[in-house]
């Protein structure tokens, strides 16, 4: 039995003649925390439908716990899935929900899901259909975290939250994580708010694999750098350039790639500012256009 939680090998998704998801092939770890990242329609949902049996690839194959997924139980028990649009029984309460998990996880913890309860405010005896889309993604995000579910994927889990909640989501996961470690998916669209906890990041852009790479090496590999234009050129070239801005006879350039001593002492004799770039802006520059993606996974 293979060692990784998850297997995906040139996975595809195909409508028609649109390709959703692009042989897409990646593993990942027990015990670590990976963000799912990419722009609206990029195909992570889709993806993430696939992991869980949701929908079948058109083609390539998904090895969950080093076995297929579809109808097969004892992979899919090890799972708990979150989505944006969570559905639940108009007639349940929120304590149904609760009372619902602890029969099909068998890592639940009551006690655990009662105090998030708690802390999240939700009124255990009221229904589901009453509560407020903050409300909604607060059932979400205290089921996610009660299983202690092996695979823990988050789909976008904050919707409706102030980011007072939304904090206390990131600083209950790190600390239920320490505690009781398990593989976890957070995919979201607010990425510096989630950048401390992600270890790895996975990103699809227009169905394909874009970047695959430990979170602090993929922050290493990519800077801004901003002097006088000339300066700023002599400096880039032959260097991937992900964005150029110039305002009058100012330049401020976005590189990827790994700078060595001679590269940092160079640019301090060109009088030029070097500086790092958030996980966020990253991935907006790493996703702006086709001609800028090409090659940004360094392999």
């Amino acid at each position: 039995m293979s060692a990784a939680v998850v297997e995906v090998t040139q996975l595809t998704k195909r409508y028609g003649n649109r390709n959703a998801v692009n042989e897409v092939s990646f593993s990942l770890e027990a015990d670590k925390i990976y963000g799912l990242l990419g722009r609206n329609g990029a195909g992570k949902t889709t993806i993430m439908h696939m992991l869980t049996a949701q929908l079948f690839p058109s083609s390539g194959t998904i090895k969950l716990f080093g076995e297929e997924p579809y109808e097969n139980e004892s992979a899919l028990s090890r799972v708990c899935f979150i989505k944006e649009s969570q559905k639940y029984p108009d007639a349940f309460r929120v304590i149904d929900v609760l009372k619902t998990a602890s029969y099909l996880y068998p890592n639940w913890d009551m006690d655990y899901a009662l105090s998030l309860a708690k802390e999240f405010r939700l009124p255990l005896d009221r229904r589901i259909k009453k509560l407020s889309r903050g409300m909604l993604s607060s059932v979400g995000i205290v089921t996610g975290l009660a299983t202690r579910a092996p695979l823990t994927i988050f789909d976008e889990p904050y919707l409706g939250l102030d980011a007072v909640a939304r904090s206390l989501f990131y600083d209950r996961l790190i600390e239920d994580y320490s505690a009781h470690p398990r593989t976890v998916i957070l995919s979201t669209h607010l990425i510096d708010e989630v950048s401390r906890l992600l270890e790895h990041i996975l990103l699809i852009d227009d169905g394909m694999l874009l970047v695959n790479e430990d979170a602090d090496t993929l922050r290493e590999r990519a800077f801004a750098v901003a002097g006088t234009t000339s300066a700023v050129e002599a400096f880039i070239t032959g260097k991937q350039v992900l964005s150029r801005d110039q305002l009058g006879g100012l330049t401020t350039a976005t590189i990827m790639g790994h700078l060595n001593g001679a590269e940092r002492k160079y640019a301090a004799e060109l009088g030029l500012e070097l500086a790092p770039i958030s996980l966020q802006q990253l991935v907006v520059h790493l996703t702006k256009n086709g001609s800028e993606k090409k090659g940004a996974d360094g392999q």
